[in-house]
């Protein structure tokens, strides 16, 4: 299949349009303006026909185009994708956008969620009745891609990853038709959507489990001195390894903006961020997590009960839309060795902007109760993550930023499985099947034979690709 550059014929984009209850834009059009802009300016592109997708119908009219005039085809989601996944020079866009709509039903305990939703219009629904599901540490990040390729958040290891709140989906798929998926309904589909990626098609709809929570919870926000990562570290590392599943933690790195709002101690400073949400009781989180507070000396400690949508969107001043360039890789380890910690530490230490960021995660809990085979999500054991997120503004830094990365990243993998979190992992000049095999697992095999039920031609390719078993 080759890739339309150009725009298709005038008469064939006239008689889409007329199809459609969304709109189908070209370059230059003036609406093209409302298309959702995407995170990563590293990866912007023009396609050569963008479509902004009223619903479900207008997503197989989109998918049917493209196959008829072999237009290569990315989906737009949130946008978020860190390797500009989400983008596309030439071919055909379908931006989400439109479909943010989020039901709850507070009863059953479920969210239906559209698949243009950000975790910020599911928050706001899910916690006017006291309830969440598992869903990132950004509000602005889109549901739809966190979910597909699993989805780690501040409630990850008392209940799961987001794809294993997932109860069914509907899902267009190459060939243009919408399907549902549950365990009952097309489960090979079902199975694979759980971690796959947007291999198998174009989720449309997403319904999730809901749990109690909130609408305030127990948050450990303790900033101590950069220099002081390695023994915060360390002291880090023996509270987590007795925490309760109910605390879910991570140590960021990263230089504090220069916040008239903050103390005056941390403006400008660099700084490691010990953070901590407790999915329980607010006052007895606060008893639990005190020792967060307590790693070093701090500068600053915002810990209390917060509103979860607060915690929800305390990083998203990290990423604003289209305004940095961003290029990420990370690192499953089974363990936090002394080593590690120093490749950490050496890490943070030698961040090559303010807003480049090093963190580590602690996983566990239940992540580790859904056995591997169970969803497409093959990482289940390791106890930690850590992340060299290169974030710059200008494109005369790409080079540096990215061999910086990329060597950080390989003395900390000198520490870990070899596996990386496909979510947190950026494109320069790598193929789009980089880390396939090593996040997957012996799950890859099965993957391929779901691709080639419902993709055998690799129509949605503009993904951390899984090629079709022959």
């Amino acid at each position: 299949m080759t890739t339309l550059e150009t725009s298709p014929p005038a008469a064939e984009v006239e008689d889409l349009r007329a199809r459609l209850g969304g709109q189908a834009l070209l370059p230059g059009d003036r609406q093209i303006a409302n298309v959702r802009e995407v995170y990563n300016a590293m990866h912007g592109g023009q396609p050569a026909l963008t479509i902004r997708c009223a619903g479900a119908a207008d997503v197989s009219h989109g998918v049917r185009f493209a196959r008829r005039h072999g237009m290569a085809l990315a989906v737009r989601g949130g946008g978020h994708s860190i390797a500009g996944l989400s983008a596309i020079d030439g071919g055909l866009l379908l931006d989400l956008s439109p479909m943010n709509g989020v039901l709850v039903d507070p009863q059953l305990r479920r969210a239906y969620v559209q698949g243009g939703a950000l975790w910020a219009d599911v928050d706001r629904e899910t916690q006017a009745v006291g309830l969440v599901t598992p869903g990132g540490v950004v509000s602005d990040t889109g549901v739809a891609g966190l979910t597909l390729g699993g989805g780690y958040g501040w409630v990850r290891r008392r209940h799961g990853l987001s794809c294993d709140n997932v109860v069914s989906a509907h899902i267009v798929c190459a060939d243009g038709e919408l399907r549902s998926a549950s365990r009952d309904v097309n489960p090979d589909l079902f199975w694979a959507i759980r971690g796959g990626g947007g291999n198998f098609g174009v989720v449309t709809a997403f319904e999730f489990a809901l749990h109690p929570l909130g609408p305030e919870v127990a948050f450990a926000a303790t900033f101590y001195p950069l220099e002081q990562v390695a023994d915060v570290m360390r002291a880090w590392r023996a509270y987590v390894a007795g925490a309760p599943d109910e605390v879910t933690s991570v140590v960021v790195t990263l230089t504090f903006p220069a916040d008239p709002a903050m103390p005056p101690a941390v403006q400008g400073r660099p700084v490691a961020i010990v953070g901590g949400v407790y999915a329980g009781n607010a006052d007895e989180g606060m008893r639990v997590m005190q020792p967060l507070r307590e790693l070093g000396t701090p500068l600053f400690d915002m810990s209390g009960a917060t509103p979860f949508i607060e915690v929800q969107s305390g990083f998203d001043w990290l990423f604003p839309r289209n305004a940095q360039r961003s290029y990420w890789k990370s690192q499953y380890l089974d363990e936090l060795s002394d080593g590690a910690v120093e490749a950490i530490a050496a890490a943070a230490l030698s961040r090559p902007s303010p807003v480049a960021v090093v963190a580590t995660f602690h996983m566990g809990g239940a992540i580790r109760y859904v056995d591997p085979d169970a969803t497409a999500f093959w990482q289940r054991s390791p106890e930690f993550m850590v992340s060299v997120d290169g974030n710059w503004a200008d494109a005369e830094h790409d080079d540096a930023v990215v061999e910086w990365v990329r060597a950080r990243w390989a003395e900390i993998r000198e520490f870990g499985t070899g596996a990386v979190y496909l979510n947190f992992t950026g494109l320069s000049d790598e193929p789009l099947d980089a880390g396939v095999d090593s996040a997957f697992g012996r799950n890859l095999r099965r993957l391929g034979e779901v691709k080639a039920k419902y993709d055998p031609d690799n129509l949605f390719r503009r993904n951390h690709n899984i090629a079709p078993a022959k």
